[in-house]
């Protein structure tokens, strides 16, 4: 069972997931103050943490910035407000998994948490471990290592980063990617894609203007090239 922290500090929310969630077989904490919330995730055993943006104590932004400065890799869904749109792409660039945009309907929540609850789902032709250059990858611990410093990826840049390896040399088209790592979700676009490639360049690449590894192929997707020249 699946276990979920739910971090919100208006009742009625709050409520409303914890029996949304409850009902569909998780195991469910809710908290409404930030500081406390940041104690219990550092406490562990959660599979996932939906964290609202606007929290009394520490705001959502601040508890999500330090849990991912202190390796907590726990999957984070953030709630925000439509004029917050700011703040979804800092939460996001902070670590953040994925946002929900209040108000939003059960349906839309639940597809989203059980798309982050994917996170250990194997994928074919996956090895359990991979290097390329100075990285490391250990799919099976769900950590990897730059020149022998660990580095910190979020889920989704995780999943990305396996599912290019799994096919090294092949070329997946935005449509792949897309149904591969964020699967049923609404409201994922082809920028999205993008925006984590960056992402990931920016954090294994040795020159991230000139990647070698993960290389974009112009008009089709991305590819992993296994053996650069």
């Amino acid at each position: 069972m699946a276990k979920i922290l739910i971090v919100e500090d208006e009742d009625s929310i709050l409520m409303a997931l914890e029996d949304d969630l409850s009902m569909e077989g998780y195991s469910v904490t809710g908290e409404k103050n930030g500081a406390r919330a940041l104690e219990k995730a550092r406490e562990g055993g959660f599979d996932l943490i939906i964290l609202d943006l606007m929290l009394p104590g520490l705001d959502g932004l601040e508890v999500c910035k330090r849990l991912r400065a202190e390796a907590n890799s726990t999957p984070i869904l953030m709630l925000t407000a439509k004029s917050q749109e700011v703040d979804k792409v800092l939460g996001l660039e902070l670590g953040a998994d994925d946002y929900v945009t209040k108000p939003f309907s059960p349906r839309e929540l639940q597809a989203r948490v059980k798309a982050l609850l994917r996170r250990g789902r194997p994928m074919d032709n996956t090895p359990e471990r991979a290097s390329f250059g100075d990285v490391v990858v250990d799919f099976k611990g769900y950590s990897v290592t730059k020149n022998g410093d660990p580095v910190e990826l979020t889920v989704r840049e995780f999943d990305l980063l396996r599912l290019l390896v799994s096919r090294p040399n092949e070329v997946l088209g935005r449509g792949t990617i897309l149904n591969e790592v964020w699967g049923d979700e609404w409201d994922v676009f082809p920028r999205t894609i993008d925006t984590h490639v960056v992402h990931l360049r920016q954090k294994l690449e040795e020159d991230p203007a000139d990647p070698k590894f993960i290389v974009n192929v112009r008009g089709v997707g991305y590819k992993f090239v296994a053996d650069p020249p």
